[in-house]
């Protein structure tokens, strides 16, 4: 190989390691670009300040004093944040609407909407429903934009990209987060009101409770229906009355002292509540030695029935107990009588010096015979009038004892043993 082809191809040699050298410089140049680039952008999660930091970078590394960037909500047709930077003598309004015109028609590099002093204009998408555009002035050293630069803006925009749906998506849960703390508040708002209206239940169900042991369960009930009103009036009703009495109650509290015969007559009239309530009977009064209890059922066989049905229970609950007793030497006997009939049942008020008093109850003579028919009850008998009779006598075994006159009754009343 002669001296002259060895030169030339030393040049060539030359030549391709500049190329290579001139390559190397761009990619560093590059990369470094992208490094400073995204260091910046990815330093915060603000849309705009993103936007803003990207211009000022880009602008910087370019070697350019105009440019701007803008982002539009495709949905809407309005864009959000717009920065430029150097349109000293331009409207920034009418800067903002060319941009935003440019990218509805999309089509980022036509002249009809660029202004004469941008040089570049890179277009780029954020989501489906947000797009965007950088626009730069040409550079201060007057060469035009290269397939490198383009390159590399290409590659900056991806990055930018890439920021601006970090910062969306950190928008997003920061704004989940606030409605998060809202619903909590609500919650904690609706948990309060919650606990303070079971507060209220429970001091209503304590009311409720201490109420039904003195007032009558049919009171009860009609203020529970309606806690402002005032008790219905007294009006005529069908009901049966039954009257419980324990025979020998006297000579039975001169044996016993009162602690003892209240336990003894505690413990009975606790056993018989269990079976005046379960058919559906309302203790109307009570004394030391008996009680009176209503059965209102509509239907007058069913009223009766129920009161019967009760007596029956009583007298097998004490039987129970009897065989049971020890404190006493004898058995306690529980005498019965029912009646039936049409009585005024209601509220009654008595006025005093001390005030108003209200009583639930029945009154008229259906309760006066029931009253005596007990009271001629003896030796634990469950005694039933004529009327009530005739309503369970296809139920129960009926034995009739014949006609009695009772003491304040003008006729004699036809009895019948259960």
């Amino acid at each position: 190989m002669n001296l002259g082809d060895e030169i030339e191809r030393l040049r060539e040699s030359l030549k391709r390691s500049e190329h290579i050298q001139t390559d190397l410089d761009r990619r560093v140049f590059h990369l470094k670009t992208l490094y400073d680039v995204s260091k910046d952008i990815f330093g915060t999660v603000e849309f705009d300040t993103i936007l803003k930091n990207f211009l000022l970078m880009t602008m910087g590394n370019f070697g350019v004093i105009q440019g701007f960037i803008l982002t539009l909500d495709v949905p809407s047709g309005e864009t959000t944040p717009f920065v430029p930077m150097g349109f000293y003598d331009s409207d920034p309004s009418s800067l903002q609407n060319s941009a935003r015109q440019l990218l509805l028609e999309g089509n980022a590099t036509s002249p009809r909407f660029l202004p004469p002093d941008v040089a570049c204009a890179l277009p780029f998408a954020v989501g489906p429903d947000c797009s965007g555009l950088l626009a730069l002035g040409s550079k201060l050293t007057s060469e035009p934009y290269n397939k490198d630069d383009k390159e590399l803006l290409g590659t900056l925009v991806n990055n930018l990209v890439v920021a601006l749906i970090n910062a969306r998506s950190f928008e997003d849960i920061k704004r989940l987060n606030q409605d998060l703390q809202e619903r909590n508040i609500q919650l904690e708002k609706a948990l309060n009101e919650l606990q303070a209206a079971l507060r209220k239940v429970e001091i209503l169900e304590s009311i409720k409770a201490n109420l039904c042991k003195f007032v009558p369960t049919r009171v009860t009930r009609l203020i529970e229906e309606s806690p402002t009103a005032s008790l219905p009036e007294s009006n005529e009703q069908d009901v049966s009355v039954l009257f419980a009495d324990i025979e020998g109650y006297t000579k039975l509290s001169e044996r016993l002292d009162s602690t003892e015969l209240n336990k003894i007559i505690e413990e009975y009239f606790s056993v018989f509540m269990d079976a005046i309530y379960a058919n559906n009977g309302d203790v109307n009064e009570t004394a030391g030695d008996g009680l009176m209890v209503l059965f209102l059922n509509e239907d007058e066989k069913t009223n009766a029935l129920e009161a019967v049905r009760t007596a029956l229970t009583i007298r097998e609950k004490a039987a129970l107990i009897n065989q049971e007793a020890i404190a006493i030497s004898e058995p306690l006997v529980i005498n019965m009588g029912i009646n039936s009939g049409p009585a005024l049942v209601g509220a009654a008020k008595f006025e005093s010096l001390t005030g108003s008093r209200y009583t639930y109850t029945a009154r008229g003579m259906v309760t006066n015979v029931a009253a005596r028919v007990g009271a001629f009850a003896y030796d634990g008998a469950i005694l039933v009038s004529r009327p009530t009779a005739d309503r369970v006598k296809e139920l129960f075994p009926l034995t009739p004892l014949g006609k009695f006159s009772l003491k304040n009754v003008s006729e004699q009343v036809e009895i019948f043993e259960v």
